[in-house]
């Protein structure tokens, strides 16, 4: 053998154990490249700490902070009716943004279906009964009580019952009862709209009925459509009444005025203008005293209150806006006919109408009164209190 053919024997071999190994190498750094990474590993979630007093030298952590409540009963603890004596809760940030998304979740007539759900269900389990009868005496009879149950009043009872009777035995029983309701809301109605320079706005009602409530979201509402509010406290006599009524401008970010506790309702008012012209504020809610022990005093007190308003602002208060609870139902009327004979109405505020069978009311006040209702309040949320409307009321009721 050779030396050339020796050589060749021996390096065939070792090349190709050196091409097998180069090719081992590629394969595994290819596969390595090709593999992911595996992930880490799932963390496991911290179980919230036991009740009971903290570890020493433990720092607890912040709860996380959101603008707004979404859930019910954080909702109603900040802005609900029932909200009356944590004036140290820190208020809301925009009020305008709150309101706004309030109400376009909902629409007026869907919140208002949902309110007047045990009235309508009275109203719809009698009529349900007649549906197919004739409208003669013995049904109108029927529906006389169904109305009556509904606290329409007998009054309008009377009204509502001559309209079905004219109509005739063939009738729609339902067009008639909603034509006839429409045409009892809808020639007294007057929305709430504010006018130009400072608008005042005097409110009455007892105590209980919301009034205090409906003040603190009227002043957030008016706060979100830009206007700058202030709150005047009228109801010196109870200590309770300012100190809620503080909260509530806290709440929705407006001023207040407040002055010592018996001090005269007169002065308050008188003070009140004095700042609101001099500060630039647009309107002004001046409350005032829920007492109706006798008439006598609650019409003294409110005509000074008036006179000096319009004294100190020619032509105020512009409007004179009365707070009925809904669930009083026609025991509510006894409090608007004194209330209107103490100080002249410009509108009715409805609230707790969620809450009540009685919506029928509404209709008593328009048709014996004349007064408008211009809200309503439709929930415990700070964006439930809203406009009402006579046409979305009748379509909701019915």
């Amino acid at each position: 053998m050779d030396l050339l053919s020796a050589t060749a024997d021996v390096s065939v071999p070792l090349i190709a154990a050196e091409i097998a190994g180069a090719v081992v190498v590629a394969i595994a750094l290819h596969l390595v490249t090709r593999t992911p990474a595996p992930p880490p590993p799932a963390s496991r979630p911290v179980p919230p700490p036991a009740e009971g007093p903290a570890r020493a030298g433990a720092e607890a952590a912040p709860p996380p902070t959101a603008p707004f409540a979404t859930d019910e009963s954080e909702d109603e603890e900040a802005w609900g009716e029932d909200a009356t004596t944590d004036a140290g809760m820190t208020a809301p940030p925009v009020v305008a943004q709150r309101v706004r998304e309030q109400h376009a979740q909902r629409s007026l007539f869907g919140m208002l279906r949902d309110a007047l759900g045990r009235s309508r269900e009275v109203l719809k389990e009698g009529l349900d009964r007649l549906l197919g009868r004739p409208l003669d005496e013995a049904a109108t009879e029927d529906l006389e009580e169904v109305l009556l149950r509904a606290d329409v009043g007998v009054q309008t009872t009377e009204r509502l019952l001559d309209k079905v009777r004219r109509a005739g035995a063939d009738a729609d029983l339902r067009a008639v009862l909603r034509d006839e309701m429409t045409a009892i809301l809808e020639p007294v109605h007057v929305p709430f709209r504010p006018g130009e320079g400072i608008w005042v706005v005097l409110v009455v009602g007892v105590n209980g009925s919301g009034k205090t409530t409906t003040i603190g979201k009227l002043a957030a509402r008016l706060k979100g459509e830009g206007r700058k509010v202030l709150l005047a406290a009228g109801d010196t006599f109870r200590a309770a009444a300012e100190q809620q009524l503080s909260t509530w401008a806290d709440r929705a970010g407006v001023d207040i005025l407040v002055l010592d506790e018996g001090a005269d309702p007169g002065a308050v008012a008188y003070k009140a203008l004095e700042r609101a012209q001099a500060e630039g504020h647009d309107v002004v809610l001046v409350d005032t005293a829920g007492r109706l022990q006798t008439r006598k005093p609650l019409m003294e007190e409110l005509g000074k209150i008036r006179r000096v308003l319009d004294k100190v602002h020619p032509g105020a208060p512009h409007e004179t806006l009365l707070v009925l609870d809904g669930t009083m139902g026609q025991n509510g009327m006894s409090q608007a006919t004194l209330f209107h004979e103490a100080t002249p109405l410009t509108g009715v505020v409805v609230t707790k109408l969620d809450g009540t069978a009685k919506g029928g009311m509404i209709l008593a006040i328009s048709n014996e009164l004349k007064l408008p209702v211009k809200l309503v309040g439709l929930g415990e949320k700070v964006g439930d209190l809203r406009d009402f409307d006579p046409k979305a009321f009748v379509d909701a009721l019915l």
